[in-house]
């Protein structure tokens, strides 16, 4: 069984890739821009190819029965047309409820005529690290909200639950919402930091427009619409978020976000 990771050398897909060699994955397709410069793992084929450029899909689509499928919207139905003539018989995606910015990936992949399992992360621990440049600047973190709270997931856990879906039997037609283990306010994460750094940071609570110079250097014009419509959309008291959906799909516990921390420290100094 073939099963294809797309963007195998990004951040979730390299994952991926590793995750199915656990767990004893022997026909493993990657595909990538550059096969030279890939660094994969022996065993892996190496495909070249992008998902901007559907024309360069077909030959690493041939013979692929499963697939994980990176959330790329604006060549999406281009890429699920080719996917049908392939043959492919199950998308893995990574995306979003309908109404979301990456709904656009679920929908057309319910509409491919294979069958899916698509995954809709929280936010991510790695996007703390858009607080390491003002971090080392000036060791605080500029927000407006330090009681905003959510469930952050590490890149690792969700390919973990990819591998786990592309493997096993019983993801097909699943949606899952998937979240780190603990709810944690902004200032508890920042906290979380400064232990794992062995020092004290500060959290200043900022204007938006603070808020945005203070990050732009790391987001560019990104900022101004994370800060608008993520930082904004944080609840003091969420409910409902699926604390253990890591733990119920792979069977073991999700990552806490001290122990990531504590991994990646020295990306922040």
């Amino acid at each position: 069984m073939t099963i294809l990771v797309t963007g195998a050398t990004a951040n979730i897909g390299r994952k991926v890739v590793d995750h199915l060699l656990a767990l004893g994955a022997t026909d493993v397709r990657a595909l990538t821009t550059d096969p030279a410069r890939a660094d994969l793992p022996a065993g892996v084929q190496v495909a070249q190819g992008y998902l901007r450029r559907p024309e360069s899909l077909p030959a690493a689509l041939a013979g692929v029965e499963r697939m994980y499928l990176a959330p790329v919207p604006e060549s999406i139905g281009e890429v699920l047309a080719l996917v049908r003539e392939a043959g492919v018989r199950h998308i893995v995606d990574l995306s979003g409820e309908a109404e979301s910015w990456w709904g656009t990936v679920s929908t057309a992949v319910e509409g491919c005529g294979a069958e899916w399992t698509h995954l809709w992360p929280a936010d991510f621990m790695e996007n703390t690290l858009m607080w390491a440049p003002q971090i080392r600047a000036t060791g605080e973190v500029r927000e407006p909200r330090p009681e905003a709270a959510s469930a952050p997931i590490a890149m690792d856990d969700i390919a973990a639950v990819a591998a786990t879906a592309l493997l096993g039997d019983g993801h097909a037609g699943q949606a899952y919402s998937l979240a780190g283990p603990e709810i944690l306010s902004r200032a508890e994460l920042v906290r979380q930091l400064g232990a794992a750094l062995g020092r004290e940071l500060g959290f200043r609570r900022s204007s938006r427009a603070e808020t945005i110079a203070a990050l732009a250097p790391d987001m560019g014009e990104t900022a101004t619409w994370y800060v608008d419509n993520v930082l904004a959309g944080y609840d003091p008291q969420p409910q409902g978020l699926p604390v253990t959906s890591v733990r119920d799909i792979t069977g073991r516990p999700g990552t806490s976000f001290r122990d990531w921390a504590v991994r990646n420290a020295e990306r922040f100094r």
